[in-house]
């Protein structure tokens, strides 16, 4: 979720040929900026590689050259409600520039209460374009920084460091939303000469870490640093997940994949990192979990684009897992809208726990009873692709349901870093293992690792089936679920089937109890565990308490779900 919703040539000579910056503001009235400060006609863009309609933009006349030969531009522009999503600064860059640098500010004028404000996110790509698929992509840092640099040797979190190459970059503007009097900017480039530079070869987490072999492993698969909007630097993440007690984290910055090699020297035996992007459109998020570092997944879309099954794809391909985050979130543009058909999980539990978790898990329950008979589906299906693709595209690879996770989305100090973390039974501590459990739902998910949890079940002829597994016995075979807590006290253990609720019951003040139910496949499609805190209101409204811990169901009876 988005930090800003929970709080919002080498010469002189070489410069004076340099060409000209641009201002494509996504309406007729576009210019350009010379050498001399005349203005040009320019083109307008508003979507990747296409033509957009909603604003205006104008330069600023005059050069202004500083110290060691940099020349600044600076354009102005303004945007009206309904304005494209993603507006494009052209800037031509000469040979013999060392570093770029970019600067932004817009105007936030008063709005009525519950009408939305100004809000404008930035980026950039470089010369090699803005097609789908983000090829040239240099960086993003949405509405969390106002200005970035970029150079061979090093660049701003969030952006990428390498060559400055001649040619047409492109700075990407998003009115994440727009004030009903519209929203004026201004962007300024500075250009700076110098030798190229040498980029450093990135270093990336290993594969795996010491672990101990077949285990059930901790992880916060959600978190944020200053490489997107957070407020902490990957090595106070780092150690805010060995203090909670985590055997694996995620990186999921926001549309950036910069923070992959941030993280140099903070991996080790005990903690395995994983590489991810929070791919942030204006239908949702999604986690792009586990994938190989350095995937870049584009953002430049929405649902009625019908493209995402494309990106998910790609996901794929890079070993990682499609996981929409927070999908009943109020914040703007973070209600997941794709559906769930290319989904291989999803974020149930998002923080410290909230009615929005509430209404998440109710229609991911939902689901599980029709996925109890035919393919995963919650909500709207599987999201369409109508547009072309090179070759097969990967599907979801998971067990015929949709399994459940939860993670922090940690971004700054006060939010808890493994509040939640997701409980995986991996065959050991590596990229693969991990992802392989959380895929097939071996997984539960605790609000601390103070909480221990085991849940299975048995029938009489001593078959067993644990956490995302599935019990075959006849529908009037007697079965036993059985549920052992630790680290809860005060609070009820509630055992849920496709009828809801059928079995409750307090644990003692040590925090420690078992708990056994005996049902049959016939009553009982499958049967998951919560943990929860006592209600507010005492249980008068009949609502639970938030929770504490959850697991994966148990599936009882019959014939695995449909495969894919």
């Amino acid at each position: 979720m988005v930090e800003d919703d929970r709080d919002r040539e080498r010469d002189s000579r070489a410069l004076g040929r340099r060409g000209l910056l641009r201002a494509s503001a996504a309406t007729g009235a576009a210019a350009a900026l010379t050498a001399t400060g005349a203005a040009a006609p320019a083109s307008a863009a508003g979507a990747p590689g296409g033509t957009g309609a909603g604003a205006a933009g104008d330069a600023a006349a005059g050069d202004a050259t500083g110290q060691g030969g940099a020349e600044t531009r600076t354009v102005r522009g303004r945007l009206e409600p309904g304005a494209p999503d993603y507006v494009y600064v052209p800037v031509e860059v000469p040979e013999g520039i060392r570093e770029l640098a970019v600067s932004y500010r817009y105007d936030k004028p008063s709005v009525p209460a519950g009408t939305p404000g100004n809000a404008l996110d930035i980026g950039i790509f470089d010369e090699r374009g803005t097609a789908p698929g983000g090829r040239g992509f240099r960086g993003w840092s949405g509405g969390f920084r106002t200005e970035f640099a970029i150079s061979a040797e090093r660049a701003t979190p969030g952006y990428l460091p390498g060559p400055v190459r001649p040619g047409t970059w492109q700075v990407v503007l998003a009115p994440y939303t727009v004030a009903p009097q519209g929203l004026e900017y201004e962007v300024t480039v500075t250009l700076r000469p110098g030798p190229p530079g040498e980029t450093p070869r990135p270093v990336y987490p290993p594969r795996r870490a010491k672990g101990r072999g077949r285990a059930w492993y901790r992880g916060d698969c959600h978190l944020h640093t200053v490489y997107s909007d957070g407020r902490r630097t990957p090595a106070e993440v780092a150690a805010a997940a060995r203090a909670a007690g985590l055997d694996f984290i995620t990186t999921t910055e926001h549309n950036t994949h910069s923070g992959h090699a941030a993280w140099e020297g903070l991996w080790g035996d005990d903690l395995l990192i994983l590489a991810g992007e929070e791919v942030t459109t204006r239908n949702g998020h999604v986690l792009a979990l586990g994938i190989e570092p350095g995937t870049f997944v584009d953002w430049r879309y929405r649902a009625r684009d019908n493209v995402f099954g494309r990106y998910a794809a790609r996901i794929r391909r890079a070993g990682g897992l499609v996981v929409p985050a927070h999908p009943h979130a109020t914040c703007v543009g973070c209600n997941w809208k794709f559906g769930f058909g290319e989904a291989d999980a999803v974020e149930v539990w998002n923080g410290p726990f909230t009615p929005d978790d509430e209404v998440t898990i109710a229609a991911w329950d939902s689901a599980l009873v029709a996925a109890h008979g035919r393919a995963r589906h919650l909500g709207s299906g599987r999201a369409s692709d109508t547009g072309p693709r090179p070759g097969p595209r990967p599907a979801p690879a998971g067990p015929g349901w949709l399994p459940a996770i939860g993670n922090s989305d940690a971004h700054r100090e006060g939010q808890d870093v493994g509040l939640p973390q997701t409980v995986v039974l991996a065959e050991d501590l590596s990229r693969e293992a991990v992802l392989d459990g959380i895929r097939a739902g071996r997984c539960w998910i605790a609000e601390s690792s103070e909480i221990g949890l085991s849940f299975s079940v048995t029938d009489g002829r001593g078959r067993h089936a644990g956490i995302g597994e599935r019990l075959r016995a006849a529908p009037d075979a007697e079965v036993t679920a059985r549920l052992e807590v630790s680290g809860a006290p005060g609070r009820t253990v509630r055992l849920i089937t496709d009828q809801g609720q059928l079995y409750a019951a307090h644990l003692p003040a040590s925090g420690t109890g078992t708990v056994e139910w005996r049902t049959t496949p016939g009553y009982a499609a499958y049967v998951r565990a919560e943990v929860r805190h006592p209600a507010a209101d005492g249980g008068a409204s009949g609502l639970p308490g938030p929770m504490a811990a959850m697991t994966n169901p148990v599936f009882l009876g019959g014939e695995p779900a449909s495969q894919r």
